[in-house]
């Protein structure tokens, strides 16, 4: 029975993220694991836990359903792309899902102990060690950040405006508070029982009060400056991007789809990850074409293209260049974080069996520091891909004075799974934790921009041919959860 609760957790997990599931699961997901682990069995009122072992194996159990059924498409990505056996993505994709099912088997461990301990109490301290999971999740070996418990509730724009205060981090307490009262309420008798669920309803009342009060004064869009931009899904097929016979069809697409959004008032275009068929200061008809282009569109492009540093060791940079209305080249960032066994392999001695995927795309080098981006007397940073799911990453940007989030992709590598849909709940965070409009552009979906609320302004769908244009604002307000890690860093300065 045990480990069919922690299967469950797993299912109802998995079915609180997009395009399958729906946020309401997220509230009830981790109930049958943590019933599991206090041995509970109906009536017992001493809960007697549930051995280390024992422990682990239901958290390792309820992960790996999670995580097969939230990043199954890795495995099509790397039997489709890296000309892997379908056998072996497979193989891959479960071996992820049981690493990244590790974290909370640890936490399950910290959790049957405390209930050891401390009985149906111990059960208050479950929802912070699942948080703490999550985070050494997405810290631990550069991190990976997908699939936080708070980002369920993207869309839930009473309760995600508590990002505003505590982060993406602090949505996954508040979601796994409630499972923590549901499941101390089951475990409990008489007044004790309705006297947690009343506590808990009403915090969660609380909470979602002052978050429809916050996005109904909207003060955040009457501050700023007012700018239009134009964001570009050209729908280029993955296999089609580096085909030479391609090539100029995607550019002059691109081109021409630029002219179309400034003439429909953009007053700035962005184009989306890896969009230039050619690197573009390695290639001088292409790059010159691109500058001519922002010269007579008098606006600023930001576009994705990879970056070649010549010296004593080569490297390869996924970059995004900005072209100022001069022509000029005003900022380069390069990709920080890197996609693991996309961008790079992780010990790559050991794990030659997945090399293919990696040696037919090119192996990146990251990038250093956050650049940002001048945009008509304003600032404006860039997360490119897999980045913008990490919180630390877009929050040092405006720490920085980045008055505008922007991120380009291409998630043309995951098809129509549900990784799209996934990505861009993830990016729709970032704007809530920072107090930003969020602007993505993205080469087959999805592309849109998102208010500093949450709000999906507008946006496109996966796989079609589209330009969006958009109003949006230049931003300087802080939020709490901002000025609380720029106090932190202060600190931390002055300590040192």
């Amino acid at each position: 029975m045990s480990y069919f609760l922690a299967a469950a957790s797993g299912v109802l997990l998995a079915l609180s993220f997009p395009k399958y599931g729906h946020p309401a699961f997220a509230w009830v997901a981790l109930v049958p694991l943590w019933l599991a682990l206090s041995g509970w069995n109906g009536h017992t009122r001493r809960l007697p836990g549930r051995s280390a072992r024992h422990a682990f194996l239901l958290g390792l159990l309820s992960g790996t359903v999670f995580f097969i059924g939230t990043v199954y498409w890795t495995g099509t990505v790397i039997a489709t792309f890296g000309e892997v056996p379908p056998a072996i993505a497979g193989f891959g994709m479960v071996m992820l899902a049981a690493y990244l099912a590790a974290y909370s088997a640890c936490g399950a461990i910290v959790i049957a102990r405390v209930i050891q301990a401390w009985g149906a109490r111990g059960l208050w301290l479950a929802p912070i060690v699942w948080v703490a999971a999550e985070y050494l999740r997405g810290t631990i070996f550069s991190g990976f950040p997908w699939v936080l418990l708070g980002s369920s509730q993207a869309t839930v724009l009473p309760v995600v405006q508590l990002a505003s205060v505590l982060g993406v981090y602090g949505v996954s307490l508040l979601v796994a508070g409630m499972n923590g009262a549901i499941t101390v309420a089951l475990v409990s008798h008489g007044a004790r029982r309705v006297v947690t669920l009343l506590v808990a309803v009403g915090v969660l009342m609380g909470v979602a009060a002052w978050g429809m009060l916050r996005v109904r004064e909207g003060a955040l869009l009457r501050e700023g400056t007012p700018v239009t931009l134009g964001l570009l899904q050209g729908n280029v097929a993955q296999e089609d991007k580096w085909k030479p016979g391609e090539a100029r069809r995607i550019f002059t697409t691109y081109v021409a789809m630029t002219r179309d959004a400034v003439a429909r008032g953009a007053r700035a275009v962005i184009w989306p990850e890896s969009s230039t068929p050619f690197m573009f200061e390695e290639e001088p008809l292409g790059q010159e074409q691109i500058r001519s282009l922002a010269q007579e569109t008098r606006v600023p492009l930001l576009f994705g293209s990879d970056q070649l540093e010549r010296g004593p060791s080569m490297r390869l940079f996924n970059a995004a260049f900005l072209v100022n209305p001069a022509g000029a080249t005003a900022a380069v960032y390069r990709k920080m974080h890197l996609v693991p066994f996309g961008e790079f392999i992780p010990l790559k001695r050991w794990l030659y069996f997945v090399s293919p995927l990696v040696e037919s795309l090119s192996d990146f080098s990251p990038g250093d520091d956050v650049v940002l981006l001048p945009m008509d007397g304003h600032l404006a940073s860039t997360a490119i891909c897999y980045e913008v799911v990490f919180p630390s990453l877009v929050r040092s940007a405006v720490l920085k004075g980045s008055e505008l989030l922007t991120t380009i992709t291409n998630d043309a590598w995951y098809g129509e799974s549900s990784a799209p849909y996934q990505h861009f709940a993830l990016a729709s965070m970032r704007a809530v934790e920072q107090g930003r409009f969020l602007a993505r552009a993205a080469n087959t979906g999805i592309s849109g921009v998102v208010d500093p609320y949450g709000r999906v302004v507008q946006a496109s769908r996966i796989f079609e041919q589209v330009g969006l244009v958009q109003e949006v604002r230049f931003l300087t307000s802080r939020t709490r959860s901002e000025e609380h890690t720029s106090e932190l860093q202060s600190r931390e300065t002055i300590s040192y």
